[in-house]
């Protein structure tokens, strides 16, 4: 059986898995009043079930049991264990709200535990400053703060409909294609896998009515140990992806782009709550998604908009690699890049809509007229896919 064959056996599966799971999950969820309820920080008006990511968890562990069982790629199961783990606290904090430092402890604790077992982590810097691998004392601690953080940085994603599942697409495909180009079958068909079981869900997230659910903590602190698991695979000391460094492209600055907007944010948004005296745990609205939904646009035209903007990030550091940058300025460039995409863009935009008592500069303004635009009438195209989504699986109240 060839390559191609297997890599579309396990994407389908994981497609249908996910597909045919979600209606049962749904009930499930209702029944049991696993809902996400509307508050002052919430951008819903009413109860929406919460138990996505369990649908998109089921569609990922039958594909990787088959992968391991029948094609033998060994190789995923650290990976699938780790995000099951998440996948369980993730669930437990949707119906019990566990508090944020009990979670915080346990991702740590299954951070270190997959740098320790699987011996991958960020433990070579693939000629960024002219390092390559490095000691196991700066290793372990870089891994554990970088993973932490990234698990967070998507779970925090998780504010309007198909932005992080989104995002986890694209992301997930970004990577497949490296470690495909490297020649790692088994952790691009991971990827792949992923991408396969969350179509499903955006589906029904984005379109669907009586179908909408959200993913929860449970699918957004799953998605991202994954995303953890491929870069940790991309930057370890024995990658099949160095050969990529050798050439000049940048492993470090390629994984960073790929995350910039959700890493960067978080990072803008736990230095503000520390400087109010805030914990950097501290729920609010300050987020990017939370500051295009001020400015009027839809919930799809915040997921798209902010996706776009993280895709031009990605296209300038891959024309800056084939323009024969160093891998140090392709570094900068990404930096900067999610700097001025987080950091400056919120902060600007904030003192636009300040000016004139509150009305809002030109600039501003034509922001907000744009964001009306995204507003798109319920007919049509968005008609049918919400009747794919809600009446062609027979998902009923």
């Amino acid at each position: 059986m060839s390559s191609a064959t297997i890599v579309l056996i396990l994407f389908c599966v994981a497609l249908a898995v996910s597909s045919v799971s979600f209606p049962f999950v749904l009930r499930f969820a209702k029944r049991h009043q696993i809902v996400d309820n509307p508050n002052v920080r919430k951008l819903q008006r009413v109860p929406v079930p919460v138990m996505g990511g369990t649908a998109v968890f089921l569609g990922i562990a039958v594909s990787i049991a088959l992968a391991i069982t029948v094609f033998q790629f060994h190789y995923l199961k650290s990976g699938i264990i780790c995000m099951t783990v998440m996948w369980l606290v993730g669930t437990w904090d949707d119906k019990a709200d566990v508090p944020a430092m009990v979670r915080f402890v346990i991702e740590t604790f299954l951070v270190w535990g997959l740098i320790t077992f699987s011996e991958i982590g960020i433990m070579d810097f693939h000629g960024l400053w002219g390092l390559n691998e490095i000691s196991l004392y700066y290793s372990v601690p870089l891994s554990v703060v970088a993973g932490v953080g990234i698990i967070n940085a998507i779970n925090l994603m998780d504010g309007v409909d198909g932005y992080c599942s989104g995002f986890a697409i694209i992301a997930s495909l970004l990577y497949s294609i490296l470690l495909f180009r490297a020649g790692n079958m088994a952790m691009g068909s991971f990827a792949l896998i992923c991408v396969g079981a969350l179509m499903p869900f955006v589906l029904h997230n984005v379109f669907g009515a009586t179908s909408k659910m959200f993913i929860g903590d449970g699918g957004s602190l799953m998605i991202g140990t994954a995303l953890t698991v491929f870069i940790f695979r991309i930057l370890a000391a024995d990658s099949l992806c160095s050969t990529f460094a050798e050439d000049g492209l940048g492993l470090i600055p390629f994984t960073l782009s790929v995350l910039a907007i959700p890493v960067f944010d978080t990072l803008r948004v736990m230095i503000v709550r520390i400087a109010r005296g805030n914990s950097p745990f501290h729920p609010d609205k300050t987020h990017l998604h939370h500051l295009f939904i001020e400015m009027g646009f839809s919930h799809i035209g915040t997921s798209c908009s902010i996706i776009l903007i993280n895709t031009g990030i990605v296209a300038v550091w891959w024309l800056s690699y084939l323009l024969g940058a160093s891998i140090d300025w392709q570094f900068y460039i990404v930096v900067f890049l999610g700097m001025a995409a987080t950091f400056g863009f919120y902060r600007f935009m904030k003192v636009q809509q300040a000016y004139n008592d509150g009305v809002g500069t030109p600039l501003y303004l034509w922001f907000c007229k744009l964001g009306a635009h995204t507003h798109i009438e319920r007919k049509g195209l968005w008609r049918c896919l919400q009747h794919v989504a809600d009446d062609i699986l027979d998902v009923k109240e």
